[in-house]
């Protein structure tokens, strides 16, 4: 009886050091930015258009632009002056790093939602869906299946070239694959008419339409040929700080202001694409 009551008291113990652990980490992060009124976002300065460095001393980009909109309802949920912002640079290989080390609170950057990322980290409700796509002329041809027996443009040594090259084969398309030193390099290609297409990650290709010399003859497809669902990536198991942050990306999606976002980064003749549209409808979380 003596062994069994030990192992209930260990039992017992061991319960309560766990309940102990999850009650500080819920509600931990806002804890800190009540007590700092600071609000601490790890950005990348090479993933444009999402995540850049900008001209001026802030960091650019449509997950930036979104974070901060983010941080000014923080501030208005926990009735507090706005927000200071300390921008943590981070790379591909340790974003992550700086959640989990709690370096940041916000991952603000491209970043694709996984089952396995899951496992480390927590997400928001979706901010944007992105995927392989076709930027064409407007006078060309308009899908994939249309494109045998012309070139296609797309960075060199990458994944979404693989991507191209699998979905050729995949389809039975026959298709000069042209690679390219830069997006820029490609997109100057599709300028001159040297390739009928340039394959990409949709959200590049809207960012680089806009650096045309003449955007008004370059098209979008509207096929996703991938997809990505993005989300901001937050610390694992406070839940307090995640419902925090759904309901400010839910605030920001039913008042439209996700509409000026979109627009600060991609330009007023740049149009959501109708799965972008339907994903801030359906992720508009009732209060």
């Amino acid at each position: 009886m003596q062994i069994i009551a030990r192992g209930q008291l260990a039992l017992a113990v061991a319960a309560a050091l766990v309940l102990a652990a999850t009650g500080a980490a819920a509600g931990a992060t806002l804890d800190h930015i009540s007590r700092d009124k600071t609000l601490r976002i790890a950005y990348r300065d090479d993933a444009p258009p999402f995540s850049y460095k900008g001209k001026t001393a802030e960091p650019a980009g449509f997950m930036l632009d979104l974070c901060r909109a983010v941080a000014k309802n923080l501030a208005q949920q926990l009735g507090l002056p706005p927000l200071k912002i300390d921008y943590v640079k981070v790379t591909a290989a340790d974003r992550f790093d700086a959640i989990t080390q709690s370096k940041a609170d916000l991952l603000c950057e491209p970043t694709t939602q996984t089952l396995s990322r899951r496992a480390q980290v927590d997400f928001s409700i979706p901010t944007f869906v992105d995927g392989a796509g076709l930027l064409i002329r407007d006078n060309g041809p308009k899908s994939l299946t249309a494109l045998g027996g012309h070139k296609i443009g797309v960075l060199a040594g990458t994944t979404t070239e693989d991507e191209l090259r699998a979905s050729l084969k995949d389809a039975g398309i026959t298709a000069d694959v042209i690679p390219a030193d830069t997006h820029d390099a490609g997109l100057a290609m599709l300028d001159d008419g040297k390739i009928s297409a340039y394959f990409a990650d949709r959200g590049i290709l809207m960012f680089l339409a806009q650096q045309s010399n003449d955007p008004g003859k370059l098209l979008l497809a509207d096929n996703y040929l991938t997809v990505e669902p993005y989300a901001l990536a937050l610390p694992h198991g406070d839940e307090d700080f995640r419902l925090a942050v759904d309901r400010a990306l839910s605030t920001i999606y039913r008042s439209g202001q996700i509409a000026a976002i979109f627009t600060h980064t991609f330009g007023s003749d740049t149009k959501p694409s109708k799965t972008l549209q339907t994903l801030y409808l359906v992720s508009a979380l009732p209060d």
